[in-house]
């Protein structure tokens, strides 16, 4: 007869599928200041955190919800949105005394050109040292938004897909202009 089980269940916020624990134990060894990046449908949440033995500390946290306060009307899951919670983030983290940190994925599955890298390369366009390839990085025009401009330019009948934006008075063909407003609005309560 058998005395142990033949299957054993993984730890619950595993099975929950929230946390690979080997990787945090590598971040966490590592002592160094995290900048973790974690998405949903409609925003992008950026934080640096320090690991303590009594619990994670937060240094700095943005959200793309809080771009509202610097002009951004535009939806909070895009990589527009991805790059300015990173930029306010890193700010805001610098205003802290963080200098530099590493990226936590979490679960999440590197892909280049992601709203992920967009958030990183903000926080290092805020001045953070993180290392990071320049190749996972978006593309500067999609950074900007000047993909949505360059497509509404081709296709100009589909610009209804944006009408819940357009009652709102938002002109996606100035998409760029919206992220530059928005960043230097961001410069500008930082300093």
């Amino acid at each position: 007869m058998a005395h142990s089980p033949t299957y054993k269940v993984p730890f619950r916020r595993r099975r929950e599928q929230k946390t690979n624990y080997a990787k945090r134990l590598a971040l966490l060894k590592s002592r160094e200041l995290r900048m973790v990046v974690r998405k949903t449908n409609n925003q992008v949440i950026v934080q640096f955190v320090e690991a303590r033995e009594a619990g994670d500390h937060v240094h700095a946290a943005a959200q793309s919800a809080e771009l509202k306060k610097y002009g951004w009307k535009l939806h909070g899951g895009n990589i527009a949105a991805a790059y300015l919670t990173g930029f306010l983030a890193g700010g805001k983290a610098k205003k802290t005394g963080v200098s530099k940190a590493v990226l936590d994925l979490g679960l999440v599955t590197p892909v280049r050109g992601s709203r992920v890298f967009a958030a990183l390369k903000g926080a290092i366009d805020a001045g953070i040292h993180i290392p990071a390839s320049e190749a996972a990085f978006p593309k500067p025009e999609r950074l900007k938004g000047k993909h949505v401009e360059a497509w509404l330019s081709k296709n100009p009948g589909l610009g209804n897909a944006f009408s819940r934006y357009k009652k709102e008075g938002v002109d996606y063909s100035k998409y760029s202009s919206y992220v530059e407003a928005a960043k230097a609005a961001i410069e500008q309560e930082l300093k």
